[in-house]
């Protein structure tokens, strides 16, 4: 049997911890060979009580964990941060993921891993909101807040939340083949399979407006407008701000530069037009803000990893 072991701490996100359980679990009532062993665990074995109040028990205790382990995976939540200060639990996360086949964190739990030296010289992403805060706090992991999961190595980081989910669907297509994983997905009524490296759902337009009143007034512009003139020197010259400026605030406050921020409201901007309406390619494009279709095919596989047509008729179909 495969041996998955999921570790759970105090504030725990609930869908952190139940999301790659459940399709592993149901990957095994899909016939999966070699099954999967799937343990949730906390430190001490104690229950595991989430951030949203409900308790879980413990299956096991990571402190006496011993022997190989296939899979480990560490769970999400308000209590990351108390969780990666935890030298008990770095400890034993560090010496059982030194025995482990894969590693890999849901949301936050990046975190645990960073802390345990895990991320260290890596790439890694987690929740579009803790990303900035990650990187601060170790400034040896590269952190892509984009993706909904990258595998750098034998690590495996997922966005938050429901993205654990993809991951550990990826896991199980990588262990028994595309189909079952197709199937798994059909039995979970998850319609679509997301990649990798398709962009956290709305990173930055679900995001609250930055503290910084002109990037807050550039932003409007940028979602409200996408078709307009966006290019950098435009945007600085509307904030009365040098384009060197304009770059390190949007750095600062975003994360990202101007033009890389465009590119991606636009793209959100056409996404939305794709699952709603039925204008051609050209007129999507025209309104977004991009030159031509080519172009904006190019910059939608690149954020959401399909190209237009694709999403148009995935998402049409299930609207």
């Amino acid at each position: 049997m495969r041996r998955m072991v999921i570790v759970g701490y105090a504030e725990s996100a609930l869908l952190d911890i139940a999301c790659p359980h459940d399709v592993l679990d149901a990957a095994n009532h899909h016939g999966a060979t070699p099954p999967y062993d799937i343990r949730v665990v906390s430190l001490d074995g104690r229950p595991i009580r989430c951030q949203a109040g409900i308790q879980l028990a413990a299956q096991g205790r990571l402190d006496q964990l011993r022997g190989p382990v296939d899979t480990l995976i560490i769970a999400g939540g308000f209590g990351h941060e108390r969780a990666a200060a935890d030298v008990n639990l770095i400890r034993h996360v560090r010496r059982v993921a030194a025995r482990a086949r894969r590693v890999a964190s849901v949301c936050t739990g990046a975190s645990v891993l960073a802390a345990a030296g895990l991320l260290t010289g890596r790439t890694a992403t987690t929740h579009w909101r803790w990303a900035g805060k990650l990187a601060t706090d170790y400034p040896a992991v590269t952190v892509d807040p984009a993706p909904l999961f990258v595998q750098d190595g034998n690590v495996h980081t997922a966005a938050g939340v429901t993205s654990g989910l993809d991951l550990t669907l990826s896991f199980v297509e990588a262990d028994h083949g595309p189909t079952m994983a197709r199937e798994v997905a059909r039995s979970l009524v998850t319609y679509l399979q997301r990649p990798g490296n398709q962009a956290q759902v709305s990173m930055f337009l679900a995001a609250p407006p930055p503290g910084h009143r002109q990037v807050a007034d550039l932003v409007a512009q940028i979602t409200g407008h996408p078709d307009g003139d966006l290019s950098t020197g435009a945007l600085a010259a509307r904030a009365g701000l040098s384009t060197r400026q304009l770059t390190r605030l949007f750095q600062q406050h975003l994360g990202t530069p101007p033009g890389r921020f465009v590119r991606r409201a636009r793209t959100e901007a056409a996404s939305q037009l794709l699952a709603t309406t039925d204008l051609p390619l050209t007129a999507v494009a025209r309104r977004c803000g991009f030159s031509s279709a080519e172009t904006l095919r190019q910059a939608f596989v690149e954020l959401c990893g399909t190209p237009p047509s694709a999403y148009r008729r995935v998402h049409r179909r299930a609207a």
